[in-house]
């Protein structure tokens, strides 16, 4: 979308150029484009994404302060100092856009985000207490696609992770390995099963998502 906005200033700014009957020097035009660009801005979290939006023209008093000497030169360059500045609102704009779609592409509480495709996905025991012989049911994608998500920093989880100072039991002894997220979305995710097999915990690069499954996940396999 970054990209995008780019070619969206650049033939802004090419038809700006175009319609000057005296053509202000081209590389300046950048320049002033650029510097057009400086704003000061404050931060706002669009569902997990920083946003920057900007509230104070700083380049463009900064270009007045230096051209407005020279009216001739100010009138010139005017406009593209302010398409400087209107350049981050184009950029928010698509941002904006871009989050919506990876919103509706990829949702957040759809376990099936994270976990996909399961075909060669296999169990690995990572505390003594996992039980040696346990498999994955056969139909484990359709199990984990009605799985709905649910807080997993409860009061039991505190009590059994931090307040207890020796623990005999690990709450997700089993680590699904080599399952994919659906495509495209970039993510890159550590998913553990409970204990008893329905509570699901999806660790990706930067949130934790715990999800629980109408039926146990996990069954007994030949010993």
């Amino acid at each position: 979308m970054i990209l995008i906005g780019w070619i969206i200033i650049g033939l802004i700014a090419s038809r700006l150029y175009k319609r000057q009957l005296e053509k202000p020097v081209f590389w300046k035009v950048i320049i002033i484009i650029l510097a057009g660009f400086f704003t000061f801005s404050i931060k706002l979290d669009v569902f997990g994404q920083v946003a920057q939006i900007s509230i104070l023209p700083l380049g463009v008093w900064i270009l007045y302060a230096l051209l407005s000497k020279n009216k001739e030169t100010w009138q010139k360059y005017r406009m593209f100092a302010w398409l400087g500045f209107g350049a981050n609102f184009i950029l928010l704009i698509l941002f904006m856009v871009g989050i919506l779609i990876n919103y509706l592409l990829y949702p957040p509480g759809d376990p099936s985000t994270y976990i996909s495709n399961v075909e060669d996905a296999y169990i690995i025991n990572t505390h003594p207490t996992a039980h040696e012989s346990t498999i994955l049911k056969e139909n484990v994608i359709d199990l984990i696609q009605g799985a709905k998500q649910q807080n997993y920093f409860s009061h039991s989880w505190y009590t059994e992770t931090v307040m207890e100072s020796v623990k005999t039991t690990e709450r997700f002894p089993y680590m699904l390995a080599n399952t994919h997220p659906k495509w495209g979305s970039g993510l890159h995710t550590t998913v553990y099963i409970e204990e008893k097999g329905k509570g699901i915990l999806i660790t990706t690069q930067d949130k934790q998502y715990y999800f629980q499954t109408e039926h146990p996940l996990l069954e007994e396999g030949d010993k």
